[in-house]
């Protein structure tokens, strides 16, 4: 492998971290109440947000404006279905579906 080819792979690393930092953030504000989970959590639930979103903007074929506001609400839903979504035990706690 190439020297350029390992920064190229590691600055595209870099940016699906920070990308998925960044939706996942949003998508937690904008699901309300406490959302028990970690700094790593929100950046994998960013992630497979943004991938998601960015599938499914695909296949509407959707401007890149649209497919992050898609990413951010399909980190959304990750986030929910992860903090308990609506799910409750006999007792009233709240647990998670993921």
């Amino acid at each position: 492998m190439s020297p350029g080819t390992v920064v190229s792979v590691l600055s595209y690393l870099f940016a699906l971290i920070l990308s998925g930092l960044i939706i996942g953030a949003l998508g937690r504000l904008a699901v309300p109440g406490r959302n028990p989970m970690g700094i790593v959590m929100t950046i994998v639930l960013g992630i497979v947000g943004s991938l998601v979103g960015g599938l499914v903007s695909r296949a509407l074929g959707l401007q890149s404006t649209l497919t992050f506001i898609v990413a951010v609400l399909a980190a959304a839903v990750l986030v929910y279905l992860y903090s308990g979504g609506g799910r409750r035990s006999l007792f009233g706690r709240r647990r998670g579906l993921l």
